[in-house]
């Protein structure tokens, strides 16, 4: 059998995402399927490698995709000719994106539908491929995965898609996520917050993260004795971010950190505050649970499905919530206690072995 694979992802120099999961699932099924001839295909010279056995074959095919016409081009004829150049027996896209004109039989990753929810985080043009694509990528697709039962229920009413056609598989923590020693977190705090606590938050700079509201939740603490640490890059209209007055000299950009750094940041945590609006997985979570970091999520989407009783809740669309979340973690060591037990227990459910096994079988029931 040969599998061909949309692997765009791993061309950006820092992997994130839609990159993490495709490294994550795609590695290990070359690793468990030596029968299989696997086609890996990019769009320009990989960044993050996988590994190279005698089962995989690498195939760069331009127009570099960095506009939705280009989109277009490399999907619906680059992609087309070479899967049929190459006899390939089944397609997977682990970032949703496919090929309409292909009669190979396909499989793809639908991670969540935000650009349907709330338009207006993405640019024009990017959001309106995206409407008028997607619902043609999951209605062509012989099957769908997807990261959380929320998003199957998304997929399933927004394009009347027969709800056999998609599994859910979830995501999982990249094992380098566990608990840190006393002194290492000492040195963090050193690092990024001369010495002390901090709250953290992780992910892109986008607007259904909903870092505003966390900003202005944070001014609203008196005389905090933790500082707010802000991990991730800048994405489109982050310049709406406002930072408040109040408290303004204890919140910490620090922008992209590699996984390494990250998961000693994140074990360091006094808690992740992670409240987005809108999110299929929310993997942030699951690694602040694998360090044992207490975690203030979002009442929203999926967050609950995910994180379960290993959370404080909070409503995503009201600061003083999220004020009152993060106070109260602040000053009640027994909830952390508690949430840090939860966490650890309740990720033991997420890993990446299992998510490739179960990814793997849905496959094999296409072909």
């Amino acid at each position: 059998m040969k599998v061909a694979i949309n692997c765009r992802n791993l061309t950006a120099p820092k992997l994130e995402g839609f990159g993490n999961y495709t490294f994550e699932i795609v590695s290990r099924w070359i690793e468990s399927h030596p029968e299989v001839e696997f086609l890996l295909i990019y769009d320009r010279k990989p960044q993050h490698f996988l590994p190279m056995l005698q089962n995989v074959k690498e195939c760069v095919i331009p127009p570099a995709t960095r506009h939705p016409i280009l989109y277009f081009i490399w999907f619906e004829f680059q992609l087309t000719r070479l899967l049929r150049r190459e006899k390939v027996d089944l397609f997977f896209s682990p970032d949703g994106y496919s090929s309409l004109g292909s009669k190979v039989k396909k499989v793809i990753t639908i991670h969540d539908l935000n650009f349907e929810h709330n338009p207006k985080d993405l640019p024009f043009v990017v959001r309106n491929y995206l409407r008028c694509f997607f619902p043609k990528f999951a209605r062509k697709a012989d099957h769908i995965l997807t990261v959380s039962a929320y998003s199957k229920n998304d997929i399933v009413k927004a394009y009347a898609i027969d709800p056999s056609k998609i599994s859910v598989v979830y995501n999982a923590p990249n094992p380098i996520y566990a608990p840190v020693s006393e002194s290492e977190k000492q040195a963090v705090r050193i690092e990024y917050t001369k010495g002390k606590p901090f709250f953290l938050f992780v992910g892109s700079l986008h607007p259904r993260k909903n870092v505003q509201r966390l900003l202005e939740a944070f001014s609203m603490l008196d005389n905090p004795p933790a500082d707010l640490v802000i991990v991730g890059k800048k994405m489109w209209k982050n310049t709406d971010i406002q930072l408040p007055e109040k408290n303004q000299a204890q919140v910490h950009f620090v922008g992209y950190l590699d996984k390494e750094k990250l998961a000693k940041v994140m074990g360091s945590a006094l808690a992740l505050t992670y409240v987005p609006y809108f999110e299929g997985f929310g993997i942030p979570m699951v690694e602040a649970m694998a360090c044992g970091t207490p975690l203030i999520a979002a009442n929203a989407t999926c967050l609950p499905e995910i994180a379960g009783d290993a959370a404080l809740y909070c409503d995503p669309f009201s600061i003083k919530d999220i004020h009152a979340a993060m106070e109260q973690l602040l000053n009640d060591g027994e909830l952390r206690e508690t949430l840090k037990q939860k966490g650890l227990e309740r990720v033991k459910n997420f890993s990446w072995d299992k998510a490739a096994k179960e990814a793997w079988e849905k496959l094999q029931t296409v072909f």
